[in-house]
């Protein structure tokens, strides 16, 4: 009898929320965002059509976990697992970085660092001739294969450290964004104190339900960007499942590839900044130091303003494998769109002209590397175009 009364309100649960569902799609047309224009990601996160990446309203009890997942989407997970996007955060005591690393020392002007690790914690010592602080890291953000910044907490505050690790050259050097000149105190040289807005989305793009039911709870976050992170909480979509309720397994979690073109990149956007997010927050004179903003520098290439409904961050990454670095890798996705050949008619399969100096490579020339100063790292400048070597750099 407790079976049946179990299964039965189980039934109930899913079915209440299948009418839940059905009723939110009804809304749609009086409250969704247009399609086709690229936003602000503090926009896309209020529209009723369903999750978008950074939105904190599920509560904490909808999020099953990337095990659950696994159950029916194994090879996918298990590929995923090996992503950067997936060990973009991890508690400090779980990072490879800091394992390997167990003393790492720095100077800069009057400052003396160490970073210590030992026994699973990781202490940052900063000293000066007049006075030393120490501070526990708690969380350390970034896989290392650029480099890893740490985060440390004093009451409810947390602190993003004035040092990071870089993978080139093995070593600290100053975090980016934060200014080389001499600090004021021993506290700022250990680290900068972040507000609660940039904690808060700094949480929410490097792990996932960070903040749930609005309000933030770092403390119960799932380390990286799991499933959950870009397809929406899974405890509706797995009851659904389990009871072969198609219908609502479908509806109850999203899937990109349903989006249009700009809501597709936007989406990316919600974390690697949209077109709008950089113009409305006043990024676009950074110089070489926006080529981090993927989205932002695609949509300024012509063969997107084109129009064409391939041209998407996903045509060339698939999200669930890890990036590919051979130049060569990307061919096929230009050639999808460009004529193989010189001399060949174009076509609305192939609207792109042939490259006339080769056919492989194409990255290379057309979305240059770029490695902005400080750094330490190098970019792939997703503003397509004919690169001139020696131009300026296209802000």
């Amino acid at each position: 009898m407790r079976f049946i009364r179990r299964t039965s309100c189980t039934f109930w649960l899913v079915f209440s929320l299948a009418i839940w569902v059905a009723v939110c799609r009804g809304m749609v047309a009086q409250t969704g965002v247009p399609e086709g224009i690229s936003l602000p990601t503090d926009l896309r996160v209020q529209d009723t059509r369903g999750w978008w990446p950074t939105r904190g309203t599920a509560k904490r009890e909808e999020y099953v976990g990337n095990a659950e997942c696994a159950r029916c989407h194994a090879s996918i997970v298990a590929t995923y697992q090996t992503t950067a996007m997936a060990q973009t955060a991890m508690r400090a005591s779980e990072s490879q970085i800091l394992r390997q690393h167990e003393s790492l020392a720095f100077r800069a002007g009057e400052y003396s660092y160490q970073l210590e690790t030992a026994e699973g914690k990781s202490t940052l010592k900063v000293s000066s001739e007049k006075s030393s602080v120490s501070d526990a890291l708690q969380w350390a953000v970034g896989i290392g294969r650029m480099g890893q910044t740490y985060l440390y907490q004093h009451g409810d505050d947390f602190y993003e450290s004035h040092l990071s690790f870089f993978s080139r050259p093995e070593g600290l050097d100053i975090t980016p964004g934060q200014s080389g000149a001499t600090p004021q105190s021993v506290e700022a040289a250990a680290g900068r104190r972040m507000s609660s807005d940039e904690t808060r989305h700094c949480f929410a793009c490097h792990s996932t339900a960070s903040t749930t039911g609005d309000r933030f709870y770092p403390n119960g976050a799932i380390a990286g960007v799991t499933c959950e992170a870009c397809h929406g909480p899974g405890a509706t979509h797995v009851a659904a499942a389990k009871f072969g309720v198609e219908a609502l397994a479908a509806g109850s979690i999203l899937n990109p590839k349903g989006l249009d073109r700009v809501a597709s990149v936007d989406f990316c956007g919600g974390c690697h900044r949209t077109w709008e997010d950089v113009v409305v927050n006043g990024q676009t004179g950074l110089g070489v130091f926006n080529v981090r903003f993927a989205p932002y520098r695609l949509e300024n290439s012509r063969c997107w303003k084109e129009g064409d409904a391939r041209i998407t961050c996903v045509a060339c990454h698939d999200p669930h494998q890890p990036l590919a670095r051979d130049p060569i890798a990307y061919d096929a996705r230009c050639l999808a769109c460009h004529l193989e050949r010189p001399g060949k008619k174009r076509n609305a399969e192939h609207p792109g002209a042939a490259c006339p100096v080769s056919q492989t490579n194409c990255v290379t020339c057309h979305m240059p590397p770029v490695e902005p100063p400080g750094l330490h790292s190098v970019f792939a400048d997703h503003w397509i175009r004919i690169a001139v070597k020696g131009a300026p750099y296209p802000d």
